[in-house]
């Protein structure tokens, strides 16, 4: 559409803040959008908030007869050590601009930038799937990994291929079980997902931040548990968003990884999105034709483009806060020899500036 036919057909709006009360009127529009998703919804920056302490800013777009036609979260991640900087969101794949036309986006994102001049840091960051208008820098490296899902779990367990339904079936063989449940499986899955952090050479999210989501989202949560011998072998942290099941934290112990627990893992959690009636599901961000892109794949997943937009103070060159940067190569061959105890206590105070 040309630019001047739509902005005549795009209404007047005006850019707020979200005040105290205002969150349902927030949220019903998140729940309309197609492009929204559960990370666009006011408890989620809310919750970032009152657990790590940050600034957020939620700003919305209303028209002349007081209704909501677009939304921007934000949150300020400010730290001596990783710098000061917006992003829309931290910690997921997803956030960025939601709006009912180009030029409503175009008035947030201009609000947003301000917003980010004013506060003075060094960038702001837009998480997005499409592209947006405009000169943006934009960062393309990474992609999500989505399979849609047939309608029942006998047909999706005949598409997986032999190889594939032996490897699940390994585990099985070994006396592995499935449990899945909600937030009373939280202890297992994060004595998994902890040390399988601390073995990656990453700093690990506190317990407390599973809890908040589970206890903000409860009928969005679902924890997978796989144990061997009655111990907590692998485990993930399933989040509805939508018509979508994902899965944004996964982790199996090295030690139980050459029995396949992590292919029963993912099985399970393929099963049981299918029986509750969704419509694809998410593997989560990856490197193009890396180690977790590949393994993806073979379960049927297709890459699906992910966008960052960055606006950046002049002189400041995109972000390069990742674990493939070499600037942090020896910090994580020293973070994979903490003691665990070690690692889950310094972890949480470090990852929450992390985006």
């Amino acid at each position: 559409m040309h630019a001047a036919v739509a902005e005549l057909l795009s209404p007047p709006v005006q850019v707020r803040a979200l005040a105290p009360g205002e969150e349902s009127r927030w949220d019903a529009f998140v729940a309309r959008h197609p492009a929204a998703t559960v990370y666009h919804r006011a408890a989620w920056a809310g919750l970032v908030r009152d657990l790590f302490g940050h600034e957020t800013y939620h700003l919305y777009a209303e028209d002349s007869a007081g209704e909501v036609r677009g939304v921007l979260p934000l949150v300020r991640l400010r730290s001596r050590l990783f710098g000061d900087y917006l992003v829309s969101v931290p910690y997921v794949n997803y956030g960025g601009v939601v709006a009912d036309t180009p030029v409503i986006a175009a008035e947030l994102l201009d609000e947003a930038c301000r917003i980010a001049d004013l506060l003075g840091v060094s960038h702001l960051e837009l998480r997005h799937t499409a592209p947006l208008e405009g000169d943006w820098p934009v960062r393309t490296d990474k992609v999500t990994m989505l399979r849609a899902l047939p309608g029942s779990a006998e047909e999706l367990w005949k598409a997986l291929g032999g190889k594939l339904r032996a490897q699940v079936k390994r585990p099985q063989r070994e006396g592995a079980t499935v449990e899945r449940g909600g937030a009373g499986l939280l202890p297992d899955f994060y004595r998994v997902f902890a040390e399988n952090m601390r073995d990656l050479g990453t700093p690990v999210y506190p317990i407390e931040f599973f809890q908040a989501i589970a206890g903000t989202l409860p009928d969005a949560v679902e924890v997978v548990v796989v144990r061997v011998k009655g111990e907590p072998a692998a485990a993930g942290f399933l989040l509805a968003n939508g018509n979508t099941l994902e899965i944004p934290w996964a982790s199996s112990l090295r030690r139980h990884n050459p029995i396949g627990v992590n292919m029963l893992l993912y099985w399970s959690a393929l099963e049981g999105a299918v029986e509750k009636g969704f419509a694809a599901f998410d593997f989560g961000r990856s490197t193009r034709e890396g180690g977790t892109y590949r393994f993806k794949r073979q379960w049927g997943a297709e890459e699906r483009p992910l966008y960052w937009h960055y606006w950046l103070r002049p002189g400041v060159p995109l972000p390069q806060l990742n674990p493939h940067n070499p600037k942090y190569a020896l910090a994580i061959k020293v973070w994979q020899r903490l003691p665990l105890a070690v690692a889950n206590t310094l972890g949480p105070h470090l990852v929450k500036n992390l985006p």
